[in-house]
């Protein structure tokens, strides 16, 4: 019976670029048409048992698996196989719009009130599961110039195809640090600092202090060896700290810069976040929030994602971060969409593990390396053909801290880059 599901599934599912399909008992099936610019794969399903995990939860029950060698890719590779799959299931595709069914909002809502408590106890092991696993990863997978684990920005030729990573990861810290507007003197608080790329950025090309906060030990420890070697020391601290904490302390700081926690934070959490951030702000402070963001109404973090990779994490919809943010008083002063641009980011990463493949594995294993890649896929292809994208929110206390028209970002990133 799974069988026959998964093959109607696949029939639905695969109508562009082939998709080959060898079960468990020497059957094979063929999916889909040859048609430029999609990917051809042929997978082997190793037990009988494989279609009916994929039947269960088609992304969950496919990467455990992939995982556990009990799908095996035997033309092709998994960034390949994801793609196929994403690319003929678009998320804008097109033609009139129903409205939303009953059945999913209440699903969202249960899954919502089920998972997303996430204190700060739960926020330190939820990070150091992520990012804890060694630094050693990183480092083969991120750019070399600022071991930037977020979505890099590619404004060359429409597409930044003549950029590398790492000149994509330095657009990205620039096009930020002018948003921030910063000011001779002003202290800056970088929450999620990783291992310290954008506070280095801003330390040296700035007259300013700042202050990195994380949870995970290993990036606090390593971006504070960073700070050292860039000789920036004395511009930048790194603390192993709660955000929230800081808060309850009273600490105030002229600009706040959030790359890539929000997404950590927790639907739950989202107003103590923006009440946090507002009160650590100067009256006439500046903000600047970059996240991975839904494009379309608030969802759910799908099994895989919660199970392996970001343990209570979940992915806001622009209107839920607006709504939780206007509470304290936080001006939206710009907002920019980036669409595809992490697509590109993630492809990169992919191709640096792809190019490290024996290293990875002799770090963790064989189930890990297939684990990640799969992983990188779905967060590649989700970009280019699902409902993510990543938003970058100036916030302000003061409707006159900033210029009134956006001619300044401009021209600060070019000054930036020059340099």
């Amino acid at each position: 019976m799974s069988k026959k599901l998964l093959n109607t599934f696949l029939q639905k599912g695969v109508k562009k670029g082939r998709l080959g399909v060898v079960f468990a008992d020497g059957s094979s099936s063929v999916y889909g048409q040859e048609e430029e610019a999609f990917p051809e794969i042929v997978v082997r399903l190793a037990d009988s048992k494989v279609p009916r995990d994929i039947i269960m939860d088609p992304r969950l029950g496919a990467a455990e698996a992939f995982m556990d060698g009990r799908l095996i890719i035997e033309e092709g590779d998994v960034m390949g196989l994801v793609t196929l799959l994403r690319a003929n299931n678009k998320w804008e595709k097109g033609g009139n719009i129903s409205p939303p069914k009953f059945t999913r909002k209440l699903v969202n809502r249960a899954t919502f009130a089920f998972e997303q408590v996430n204190n700060a106890i739960g926020s330190k092991d939820n990070v150091a599961h992520h990012y804890d696993i060694g630094n050693d990863l990183y480092a083969l997978m991120l750019d070399e110039e600022h071991w930037q684990y977020s979505c890099a920005y590619w404004p060359k030729d429409q597409g930044g195809d003549d950029m590398t990573l790492g000149e994509a990861q330095t657009a990205k810290l620039a096009h930020i640090a002018a948003k921030l507007a910063l000011r001779p003197g002003n202290t800056v608080l970088d929450i999620g600092c990783g291992w310290g790329g954008m506070a280095i950025f801003l330390a040296k090309h700035h007259d300013i202090h700042v202050t990195g906060i994380t949870l995970s030990e290993e990036q606090a420890a390593l971006a504070r060896e960073r700070v050292e070697k860039a000789g920036v020391a004395d511009k930048v601290s790194i603390e192993l700290v709660d955000y929230r904490d800081f808060a309850e302390a009273g600490r105030k700081f002229d600009r706040i810069v959030s790359v890539g926690m929000f997404e950590h934070v927790g639907k739950a959490q989202f107003e103590t976040f923006f009440l946090s951030c507002a009160n650590l702000l100067t009256d006439d402070g500046t903000m600047l929030l970059h996240t991975i963001g839904r494009m379309g109404s608030p969802g759910m973090t799908d099994a895989f994602t919660r199970k392996y990779i970001f343990p209570g994490g979940y992915i806001p919809a622009l209107s839920e971060t607006m709504a939780a943010s206007e509470k304290y008083r936080l001006m939206a002063t710009d907002i920019e969409i980036l669409r595809v641009h992490y697509a590109k980011t993630i492809r990169q990463w992919y191709a640096n593990c792809m190019k490290h493949r024996d290293a990875i594995i002799e770090m963790y294993d064989q189930r890990f390396f297939n684990m990640w890649t799969f992983y990188l896929s779905g967060a590649a292809t989700v970009f280019e053909y699902g409902g993510m994208c990543n938003f970058q929110i100036q916030y302000s206390r003061d409707r006159h801290a900033l210029p009134l028209t956006r001619d300044y970002i401009g021209e600060t990133e070019k000054r930036l880059l020059s340099k």
